[in-house]
């Protein structure tokens, strides 16, 4: 039986837009912001009152582990809100 959970991912299509929302808006504390490569970083965020839990804000782009259709796919799933960016939709 899982009884904790310590990390998860959000899948986004701007880590700054997330990390806005999240920090800025929310007050999750940053946990890692580290440059992985070109035009790719590692972000995660904890929330203020749980610091055990890391919420990784993982940019959908081609690359490392997603190719071109992979990108279009969550690219459309994330837009239709099937596979929920939830800061898009609270500032819509």
């Amino acid at each position: 039986m899982i009884t904790k959970i310590t990390h998860t991912c959000v899948y986004v299509l701007n880590q700054d837009s997330a990390y806005d929302f999240y920090v800025n808006k929310l007050g999750f504390k940053v946990h890692t912001d580290a440059p992985m490569g070109p035009g790719a970083r590692w972000l995660t965020v904890t929330p203020p009152e749980q610091p055990e839990l890391e919420i990784t804000l993982f940019l959908v782009a081609e690359g490392g582990m997603f190719d071109t259709e992979t990108v279009a796919s969550m690219t459309a799933l994330i837009k239709k809100g099937t596979l929920v960016q939830p800061y898009l939709h609270a500032m819509i």
